[in-house]
Formats: structure tokens, sequence, C-alpha cells
């Protein structure tokens, strides 16, 4: 019995009978471990570029393990700043949440509070880096940038894509150094073109719009009267067709466009089948005399 009393002693002074003990044990210090930083030679996009980064408005917790009472839930200040227990206020705003959970076990370590903490972050709600989606999307509203190279093809995927009404160009509206940049982008040229790389990064804060398509209207003697999208380089033998054609009435002589010029005034034009319409254009189908 002695020796099984010994045993147990030993087993116990190990901490093989601790829970989590030996896991403790084998964790990493928050504070000496490495954060990542970028090699020049790294692909863009690679490593710690593609870990978020804290912004203000950003809700987070904080735990310091085995020590419930530094555990904080805070909201990112617009300063970019937090004030956490016994350390006082610190500056996190713009930092990867690894180097954020690096800083505060050194102020932890370095201040006497905590020997080698070992810190973790949890980011619970993100505001402080959106981006606002505008316009004729299938789901406009705000979205989070979860990493530094979300770029403009994201963004349209995190909204459902561009509705039925949408126009095939967005534009992209930024702040940088308190200068506003003003980019409008073809949608379809950035997929189908061959090389086409307008796919820009997306920033915080950037607003992002699609307006509404260009339309058209044709009534008179067509099967189906009404406003209908104006296609890339339609024609108005397209628009014809878009109306489903001409009734037994209707005749290609009598067809007119009524166009607004940049003067403000509507003139009628005699047109080709073939020539390109305009947006807003009105498409008119006389009724054949004989």
């Amino acid at each position: 019995m002695s020796r099984l009393y010994f045993s147990v002693a030993v087993a116990l002074a190990a901490g093989a009978f601790v829970p989590g003990y030996a896991q403790a044990q084998d964790r990493p210090s928050a504070r000496t471990a490495p954060v990542a930083e970028p090699s020049a030679g790294a692909p863009a996009g690679h490593s710690v570029a593609q870990e978020y980064l804290l912004g203000p408005g950003d809700s987070i917790r904080i735990q310091v393990f085995q020590n419930p009472d530094l555990t904080l839930e805070t909201r990112v200040s617009e300063s970019g700043t937090i004030t956490y227990p016994l350390i006082g206020t610190v500056a996190i705003g713009g930092m990867a949440i690894s180097r954020a959970e690096a800083k505060i076990a050194q102020m932890l370590d370095e201040g006497g509070f905590v020997i080698k903490p070992q810190v973790t972050m949890l980011v619970l709600q993100i505001r402080g880096n959106e981006v606002s989606v505008l316009g004729q999307f299938n789901r406009p509203g705000r979205f989070p940038l979860e990493t530094t190279q979300t770029r403009l093809s994201d963004v349209l995927a995190e909204a459902g894509g561009i509705a039925q009404t949408g126009a095939e160009t967005v534009v992209l509206m930024s702040v940088h150094d308190g200068k506003q940049t003003r980019r409008e982008i073809d949608v379809t040229a950035m997929f189908m073109t061959a090389g086409g790389t307008d796919d820009p990064l997306i920033h915080p804060g950037d607003v992002v719009y699609a307006h509404r398509a260009p339309q058209v209207y044709i009534y008179g003697e067509v099967q189906r009267p009404g406003v209908f999208r104006l296609e890339r380089s339609m024609t108005v033998m397209q628009a014809l067709a878009e109306g489903g054609g001409l009734t037994p009435r209707g005749t290609q002589r009598h067809v007119r466009v009524h166009r607004r010029g940049s003067d403000g005034q509507v003139r009628e034009i005699e047109p080709k089948l073939d020539d390109l319409l305009q947006a807003d254009d009105v498409v008119y189908v006389r009724e054949s005399i004989f």
C-alpha cells in the first residue's frame, strides 16, 4: 500500500491527475509566441495578409488562461483603443487578432500582473471594417470585410449578385487620405474579357452602388408592349423581338423612335432595323393603313 500511495503522490506532483495541466504546459505563451510576418517573397494575400484587422466598433471578448477575473467583453473605440483591467488603455485598432493578443499579454507580463499570460481574443461582432452595397442588388446591405484581400467580386457574391433590374456597370466610391474617389467598373467585362484584371480590392468604408439598368419603351402594334431592359448593343429589330414581334396590323415601314436629345427636346427618328437604341428611347409601331 505504501508503494501505491507513493506512486499516486508522484503522479499528482507531475500533474497527471490535474485536468488540462499537461495541455496547459504544452501551450505556447501568448507573449512569446511569434507573430507571422509577411515575407518579401510571399504571394499577395498569403499568411497574415488575410488575417482580419480590428477596427472601430468591433465587439470583442478577451480571456486570460486561468484568470477569469480578466475576462472582458468590450468594443473598440473610434480611436482604435480599448480599456483593459490592470494595464489601462491599449491601442489595437488596425492590428491582427494574434498581434493584439500578444500585445496585451506582453503588457500584463511586463507590469508583473500575470506571469507568462496566455491571452485569447474572439471577435463577437464586426462593425469597424464594413462595405456598403447599395442599389440594384439581390441582397443589398452592409457586409464585413473579413480579410484584407476582399475584392469587388467577393462583395458582389456576398450581395447575391446584381439584380435583374441592375445595370452591368457598378460604381465604387472610396475615401483614401481624406480624398474621395469614384470609379465605374464594367462587371461583365471584368469576367468576360480575356486578361481582365479590374477586380479592385475593397477597403473599409467603401460603397458599391449598382444603378437601375437603362430601359426602352415599346408600344403600338406589337404583341407585348411595355418597358424592357436595354441590353448591350441592342438594335431596333431586337427590341421589336423583345416585344413579341409585330401584330398583323403593324409594319416595319411605320416604326419610329422618339429620342430625347441633350437639349431636352424629343425628336422623332425613322430608324433602320439595325440601328442601335439608346437609354429611354421610345419605339412606336404605327398601324398600317393598307
